[in-house]
């Protein structure tokens, strides 16, 4: 019986198509003009003081981070700062995602608290239900729980439950 060997070309090929379907993320690039007029490209946005229409081309999924305006020169009004159709005690677009941002932090510590809450909870039930359990020792054993370590961790779940529960 001849045992027939797979040339290793199927191989070569699959590797090359996995190396050309990485570098759709390496072209992932700005293209701007500088101030001078030169085109500039970069995997980083380009720098605040160039104007949206010097940017050429941006990556698809990306967008640009939002920066403060220049500061003006005397001889502009001040007037010309504001955005027209948008009044001036409208907070920026920058106050908004901080907003946003803070808003998501809230609530992640919210949900974390809420877990905590509730596991505490379930552990006090487990305690305070009588069943056997069992404590883990550093070296891997386990040893029957006392009435002395049973009433410890449910003083200890207590009091996570008086400041994670609210």
């Amino acid at each position: 019986m001849k045992i027939h060997r797979l040339p290793r070309r199927p191989l070569g090929v699959m590797c090359a198509m996995a190396l050309l379907a990485l570098t759709s993320v390496a072209q992932a690039q700005w293209k701007w003009k500088d101030a001078d007029g030169r085109v500039q490209y970069s995997d980083r946005p380009p720098p605040p003081n160039v104007a949206e229409k010097d940017i050429l081309q941006r990556p698809s999924n990306a967008t640009r981070a939002l920066s403060a305006p220049p500061a003006q020169s005397a001889s502009q009004p001040a007037a010309a700062a504001a955005v027209p159709g948008r009044p001036a005690s409208e907070p920026s677009s920058r106050d908004k995602v901080e907003r946003e941002r803070k808003a998501a932090e809230d609530k992640a510590r919210g949900e974390a608290m809420a877990e905590n809450c509730r596991q505490a909870q379930n552990r006090q039930r487990l305690l305070e239900s009588g069943v056997r359990l069992r404590t883990g020792e550093p070296g891997g054993e386990t040893q029957p729980m006392t009435e002395q370590m049973r009433q410890e961790q449910i003083r200890q779940m207590q009091v996570v439950i008086s400041t994670q529960c609210k």
